[in-house]
């Protein structure tokens, strides 16, 4: 079971539309459902009628997610749910330490918070109980990550928001998730979910996280650094693109959309994906 979760900050651009059709096909040559989940529980970076765009963009695609779209807005009662229940083991804690605090100690949460708490202007956040994690991906090979370089992590934000990790494992695991595929840029808080699903005693879950896409700057092509939208009429083109970026084996030209998903699919090859974290555009 595999999902494409992007956030409403903007239009696909060709680094997302890169994960979403590597996710796609990950999940159907795996014979697997893919879902499709809109992670709009930041609204100060939400962009109007971007959710709408993201889907139109899929479809133009081809890329048809199964069952419902799954909205994280709408996923409240059952991140306070995980929240209590890591409160009452011991594995949550409020913290109301400043980002100035947490400085003089290279950003990493101390052993204790610094001043006592109000629960009201508080943050919740997961105290990481092992002191490392280690995990293999499928394309960037095996990680370790110790307790002391990566911190506790922030599951509700001070201003009442909930953070990505906690929302992200929640729902990987309400919707039965068995297959993640996703950016080398969030490679790092994969060593954060894992403590959080250790926590929450959920199962455990593969990952693939594919080397992003770069412009000349070096820098990610990201909604933050304005990346063009993609073209939904050049969807054919588009497809060959990211096909060729995963160095997968280039279909036929004169495929449509729906032969060349389909010719991705049969010929999808995991091992074929390059083992590094930048693509150059």
């Amino acid at each position: 079971m595999g999902r494409f979760a992007p956030s409403p900050s903007g239009p696909l651009h060709l680094g997302s539309l890169l994960t979403a059709v590597a996710s796609y096909l990950d999940a159907r040559a795996n014979k697997g459902q893919w879902l499709l989940r809109i992670e709009d529980i930041d609204p100060p970076r939400e962009q109007a009628d971007a959710a709408n765009l993201i889907i139109n963009s899929l479809i133009a695609h081809g890329l048809q997610w199964d069952g419902a779209i799954l909205r994280q807005s709408q996923q409240s009662a059952h991140y306070d749910a995980a929240l209590n229940l890591l409160l009452n083991t011991g594995d949550g804690y409020y913290c109301s330490c400043s980002r100035a605090q947490l400085a003089e100690y290279g950003g990493i949460h101390p052993p204790a918070c610094i001043k006592p708490y109000i629960a009201d202007d508080a943050a919740i956040r997961l105290k990481l109980q092992d002191p490392s994690v280690t995990f293999i991906d499928r394309a960037q090979g095996q990680q370790h990550y110790l307790t002391t370089q990566i911190g506790d992590p922030v599951l509700k934000r001070r201003d009442g928001l909930y953070a990505y990790q906690l929302a992200v494992v929640v729902d990987d695991a309400a919707e039965h998730i068995t297959d993640i595929v996703r950016g080398v840029d969030l490679l790092d808080a994969t060593a954060w979910q894992l403590h959080l699903q250790q926590a929450l005693l959920l199962p455990a879950i593969r990952y693939l996280h594919l080397p992003v896409i770069v412009g000349d700057d070096g820098h990610k092509l990201s909604k933050q650094s304005f990346a063009p939208a993609i073209d939904d009429r050049l969807a054919k083109q588009n497809l060959q693109t990211v096909l060729r970026y995963l160095q997968q084996t280039p279909p036929p030209p004169e495929l449509d959309v729906a032969q060349i998903l389909q010719w991705g699919i049969a010929h999808w090859c995991v091992e074929s994906i390059p083992a590094t974290t930048a693509l150059k555009l």
